[in-house]
């Protein structure tokens, strides 16, 4: 039996948070000098919204039900707003990665480097209200996520897109 729980009532930081991780993430993308041919562009860019509704939609209902995302446990209009903060992480991840053209190596440090990076928006977060931990889950477990995720995301586009030299 799923029991509904609220957590908040009202539009406070945790709303303002992902407005301004989307506006400004968005500002990025869309100021930054076009690099990324727009297939590429837009790969990117609905690379993320699409795993975090693949993990909310496995980690985040029963039977794991390892976290809640925003006010309540059910869905809302910002948990899929919350998905567009995704979009610019996922371009602005190859974006750099081309601007200074990491590779073999390096290419490891630079996944933990932005996976570190995901792991303090994420405690920020959750210190804020937009992610409620339960059921044992912790933020140390999300490294996992964000390695995979972005490891991924790198091996796609260098299947897809990268200039073949």
């Amino acid at each position: 039996m799923v029991i509904l729980q609220i957590y908040d009532r009202y539009f406070n930081l945790n709303e303002w948070f992902v407005l301004v991780l989307v506006l400004g993430g968005f500002c990025l993308v869309f100021f930054l000098p076009k690099m990324i041919p727009l297939s590429a562009t837009l790969f990117c860019l609905l690379f993320g919204p699409f795993l975090g509704m693949v993990f909310d939609h496995t980690l985040a209902v029963p039977p794991l039900d390892f976290y809640d995302v925003g006010d309540k446990s059910e869905y809302e209009l910002f948990d899929i707003l919350s998905y567009l903060m995704y979009c610019p992480f996922g371009y602005l991840f190859i974006y750099f990665l081309e601007k200074f053209k990491i590779n073999s190596f390096k290419c490891i440090v630079y996944i933990l480097v932005w996976t570190i990076g995901g792991i303090m928006l994420e405690w920020i977060g959750s210190k804020i209200g937009i992610f409620h931990y339960k059921n044992g889950y912790k933020l140390p477990f999300s490294i996992l996520v964000y390695v995979f995720t972005q490891s991924l995301l790198l091996i796609v586009y260098h299947y897809f897109f990268r200039k073949r030299v």
